[in-house]
């Protein structure tokens, strides 16, 4: 008998079988999970299973299916949120100024933010109840990238993106971007998109500021690959499971 059906003292073997998990995440029906077993496209805890009869505990296992963490517990969540302008990304503000937690009321989990975003600044801020996610996506060494757009004075110069990607120097130290595109201009205003994996307070503000066009309007738009797409501001939604998926692997979990 393997470990993984080794009886407890009730006389019923320990753990759920693998298929009955995938299911009950939703990945597939228990069927098309036998199948995904038998293809070798299933690993738990980093090893490939193909026994139909395998049984884990979903509360610690680490399951894969196709290299894409798979969120086994239940009340795990993490939530994409359109954080609107002048909205403080806290939970709770004893002045009563907008924060973010006014916004959770009719949530049951215990969230909280990944991150913050300057009360300035709208767009996407990630929540969740997952611990290890967040300090892992908010830790400098995972270089996490996010992805902003900002409205600036026009015209811009043709080569300010080979400027900030080759890298500035600002007052608390060095800063260069991963990406800088110009989306669009018109007389005296312009539209750009700055990718960056630094997360120093109002960098984004102070990177442009400093190369003369002082930001207007920005919003966020990503966070590594999860984007904010045409979600309202103040509006939230669940992550699906390649978004989630995608977040787990950037980070190592």
């Amino acid at each position: 008998m393997s470990d993984q059906a080794r009886p407890n003292p009730s006389g019923q073997p320990e753990g759920i079988r693998l298929q009955k998990v995938l299911a009950k995440a939703g990945i597939a029906s228990r069927r098309v999970a036998e199948e995904l077993i038998e293809l070798g496209r299933v690993q738990v805890d980093g090893e490939v299973v193909r026994e139909q009869g395998r049984r884990i505990d979903p509360d610690t296992a680490v399951v894969h299916v196709d290299g894409v963490r798979v969120v086994l517990k239940e009340d795990v969540v993490t939530i994409a949120f359109n954080k609107p302008r002048g909205v403080l990304s806290t939970m709770h503000d004893d002045a009563h100024r907008p924060c973010v937690g006014d916004y959770l009321h009719n949530r049951k989990e215990r969230l909280f933010h990944v991150g913050r975003l300057d009360a300035d600044t709208e767009g996407l801020l990630l929540l969740t109840n997952d611990g290890d996610l967040a300090h892992r996506l908010m830790h400098p060494s995972y270089e996490i990238t996010k992805t902003y757009l900002a409205e600036v004075p026009g015209p811009i110069p043709k080569d300010l993106g080979k400027r900030l990607r080759a890298g500035l120097e600002l007052e608390d130290g060095p800063i260069a971007v991963d990406s800088f595109k110009l989306i669009s201009s018109m007389p005296g205003k312009a539209l750009v998109e700055v990718v960056l994996h630094e997360g120093r307070k109002h960098i984004v503000r102070r990177l442009l500021d400093h190369v003369g066009h002082p930001v207007e309007h920005l919003v966020r738009t990503a966070v590594g690959e999860v984007r904010l797409g045409n979600q309202r501001p103040g509006s939230m939604r669940v992550l699906n499971r390649q978004e989630v998926g995608s977040l787990y692997k950037a980070v190592g979990l």
